[in-house]
């Protein structure tokens, strides 16, 4: 007789080659999924992500039906829910009496920690296997990594192209001639740029049950639920990947950090959330993407900049995260100790560019990288909010955030708080940046273009003030040699007008 295993699919991990799937046994196996309180709660996610993941995971779930497999889905309405996936695991051992648990590696350090408990919990083995879906294993980031002293996208970047082959020649030189066309991604967006429509699909009757079931259990997170458009099955994120690589791929590489007064989407994928939970793979969109730039339907700036992301950073984050976690989570270089501006929470600011990034990731679950980077986190860094604070907003607020993605995004590029391990220098700039990549400073009440004065853009002032309080921590670093050149050169009144009008405004955010 067969031994029956008991398989855990967490949210993160709808796929169908998972590697706790691929040698399931249809007639004897059992594959458990359980919407829990617990990784709802550990951060008050925003309310469309929660929406997302319980309605994808059903959706799994009826998929792993239909293919024969035996499912054991555990709603979090269910009146037996026990609140925590070890407590669900130990209510499926006793009823269905597997003779071990498998599951694929945690992608959360918090959750790696737990599942080390679960065979004492649950009185059975229990087999983690790796996650296989990622380009590159931990073994492998790990021996790349050993011996550097600071970790740099572009040379792993590298070398993932060369062990993937994807846009290289047979010769082995990178297409169009070039690693990185990051120089070719910065065209900011003119007002004859027509923007395509985004994707979106109509909830179906059981997306609809989980929006009624969010809007009753976690009324008092943050974010709107409607309106909902997000893709919640595999074929509905592949169709939401083919219209990107139809209407939006083509520009996506001249208008890659652009961004747009009202236009929360422009020529992006927004297909993240459905790379991070498993609904598309990231090998196969790189691979179609190369496709289109091998057709001529893409030029070389676009599927590049888009591969780049993904074969490159994504991949390189993850490592990061798991060669430096835990202690990673704790770092606070420039010692930051600011509380988090509540305008975070409701967009409530007359900062036009805030204003418009917050309200967008509250109505939407998503900002681009830019906004992202270069606003959000750009203020916090200005501003000194400690790492921990914007950390966690980054996780709830965000429909693709979890752990490995946000800490290594957040910690070592937004907000510099671990000195520069991957980073250069810090990702500090101006209201200038802003008026070159947007148009939001047009409909703000702040001039861009002065630096001190009532009516003067806070990023200005901001930005010389975070560089004298940090002096000496960034002074030796030698992309800001030529900056703190033009620093000395203020006047001892002008760097005290900064100091003063910058003091006041910090003091006034909370």
């Amino acid at each position: 007789m067969t031994e029956r295993s008991l398989r855990l699919i967490l949210g993160d991990q709808l796929s169908l080659g998972i590697s706790s799937l691929v040698d399931a046994d249809v007639a004897a196996d059992v594959v458990l999924m359980a919407e829990v309180m617990q990784e709802a709660t550990y951060v008050r996610h925003h309310r469309k992500k929660i929406a997302f993941l319980f309605s994808a995971m059903r959706h799994f779930a009826a998929e792993l039906g239909g293919a024969g497999l035996k499912v054991d889905y555990v709603a979090i309405d269910h009146p037996d829910n026990a609140g925590s996936l070890r407590a669900e695991l130990v209510r499926a051992v006793h009823r269905h009496r597997p003779a071990r648990l498998v599951v694929t590696e945690a992608g959360e350090h918090r959750l790696a920690r737990d599942m080390a408990q679960w065979r004492a919990a649950c009185g059975v083995p229990v087999e983690i296997r790796e996650d296989t879906r990622f380009f590159c294993s931990h073994a492998i980031f790990d021996q790349w990594a050993k011996g550097r002293r600071q970790l740099r996208l572009e040379h792993f970047y590298r070398a993932q192209r060369v062990a993937t082959g994807l846009l290289m020649t047979a010769d082995g030189r990178p297409a169009g001639g070039r690693w990185n066309y990051d120089s070719e991604n910065r065209r900011g967006l003119g007002r004859d740029v027509a923007v395509p429509p985004p994707f979106l699909v109509e909830p179906d009757a059981l997306t609809h049950a989980v929006i009624a079931l969010v809007d009753r259990r976690f009324p008092d997170h943050f974010g709107d639920l409607l309106p909902f458009g997000l893709a919640v099955t595999r074929m509905q994120a592949e169709a939401a990947f083919a219209h990107f690589r139809r209407v939006a791929l083509p520009c996506f590489g001249d208008y890659q950090d652009a961004m747009k007064q009202d236009e929360p989407v422009l020529f992006h994928s927004l297909i993240a959330p459905y790379l991070n939970c498993g609904l598309l793979d990231p090998r196969a969109v790189c691979l179609m993407v190369e496709a289109d730039y091998r057709a001529g339907r893409v030029p070389i700036n676009a599927a590049e900049g888009f591969i780049r992301q993904i074969l490159g950073w994504r991949e390189f984050v993850r490592g990061v995260y798991w060669l430096h976690m835990p202690r990673y989570g704790e770092r606070n270089h420039l010692d930051a100790y600011a509380p988090l501006p509540q305008f975070y929470w409701t967009g409530d600011t007359p900062m036009n560019c805030l204003k418009q990034c917050i309200v967008q990731t509250r109505r939407h679950a998503y900002a681009h990288h830019i906004q992202r980077l270069m606003v959000t986190g750009n203020f916090a860094l200005l501003c000194g909010v400690a790492p921990r604070e914007i950390n966690e907003w980054y996780l709830i607020v965000y429909a693709d955030a979890y752990d490995w993605v946000v800490s290594p995004n957040v910690l070592g590029m937004a907000v510099f708080a671990d000195g520069g391990l991957f980073a250069s220098k810090p990702y500090a700039a101006g209201g200038k940046y802003i008026k070159r990549m947007s148009d939001y400073c047009r409909h703000c009440q702040f001039d861009v273009d002065s630096t001190v004065g009532e009516d003067a853009c806070p990023f200005n002032y901001l930005y010389w003030h975070f560089l004298m309080r940090n002096r000496d921590r960034l002074a030796g670093n030698a992309r800001l040699k030529l900056i703190y050149s033009a620093l000395d050169r203020f006047g001892p009144d002008r760097r005290e007008a900064i100091r003063g009008q910058s003091e006041r405004f910090l003091n006034s955010l909370n």
